[in-house]
């Protein structure tokens, strides 16, 4: 992470790995496994996306989004 937006990040990514534990009913441990291994977890770590100005909820949403254009659902 840079240094930039840090301390934001630090309050967001709990929040986004809590709504992935609770929707996929998995613990906090896979819901972090899962969320540092997505492509939102990078574009979140690069300020220049804007993603750190986003809330949690919406973070989330672009988590399961990928997750089922991976799935190709």
């Amino acid at each position: 992470m840079t240094e930039k937006h840090t301390l934001i990040k630090a309050t967001i990514i709990p929040e986004v790995i809590k709504l992935i534990g609770d929707e996929c009913r998995i613990s906090e441990e896979d819901a972090m496994k899962k969320f540092y291994e997505s492509p939102i977890s990078d574009a979140l770590d690069d300020d220049e996306t804007g993603l750190w100005g986003m809330s949690p909820l919406y973070i989330f949403s672009l988590f399961k989004q990928e997750a089922i254009d991976l799935d190709g659902e």
